[in-house]
């Protein structure tokens, strides 16, 4: 089975990444190589992926894999985008705090989680792969459920009549923005 590193520290998205990767390629973490993070500088999704993993490859020597993911609001002009791990400047729990607030008697609920998903060989892979996935829903008025990590408790699936953070994760690994984007890049690879 082939090795290759995860650009990321988030132990929800590890635990995701190993239970959607199982049986293709061994996945090992930043942490696992003391790979050093980088600061995330780009304007769009797929750069942060690009920057996250040409650096994860160039400190470990293994090829990478690296998501750069959030949440997209409708009513918010896309907000928070690129900066949802950060929006608060706190953790997830302010962050969704934060979320609400700026949601508070806004009628139009529709959002969207967004993946992008980027693998290189090397770090100066002038080919990198890229897969994209997207993940239509609605922001809830409070939280609900107790799975998943980040925005998964506000972020509700009409279709399901579920929040992401009510799912079982053998559901949610199949459905997600960032399942989407990883069944894309498989077929890719």
């Amino acid at each position: 089975m082939r090795k290759i590193i995860l650009a990321s520290n988030n132990q929800g998205k590890i635990k995701e990444f190993n239970l959607m990767l199982k049986g293709a390629y061994e996945v090992v973490s930043m942490g696992d190589m003391s790979v050093k993070e980088v600061p995330e500088t780009g304007l769009t999704f797929v750069e942060n992926a690009l920057i996250k993993a040409r650096n994860a490859s160039e400190q470990s020597g293994l090829p990478a894999l690296a998501d750069d993911s959030g949440l997209n609001v409708a009513a918010l002009n896309g907000e928070p985008g690129i900066y949802s791990a950060r929006y608060s400047g706190g953790n997830d729990e302010q962050n969704i705090d934060k979320l609400l607030k700026n949601m508070d008697s806004v009628k139009d609920r529709s959002a969207y989680f967004y993946c992008a998903i980027v693998f290189v060989e090397h770090a100066n892979d002038p080919t990198p792969v890229i897969a994209i996935g997207k993940w239509h829903g609605e922001i809830l008025e409070q939280r609900r459920g107790e799975n998943g990590f980040g925005y998964d408790a506000i972020f509700y699936l009409p279709t399901l009549e579920k929040s992401s953070a009510e799912l079982e994760a053998s559901v949610k690994n199949t459905i997600s923005h960032r399942a989407v984007a990883m069944q894309d890049l498989l077929a890719k690879l």
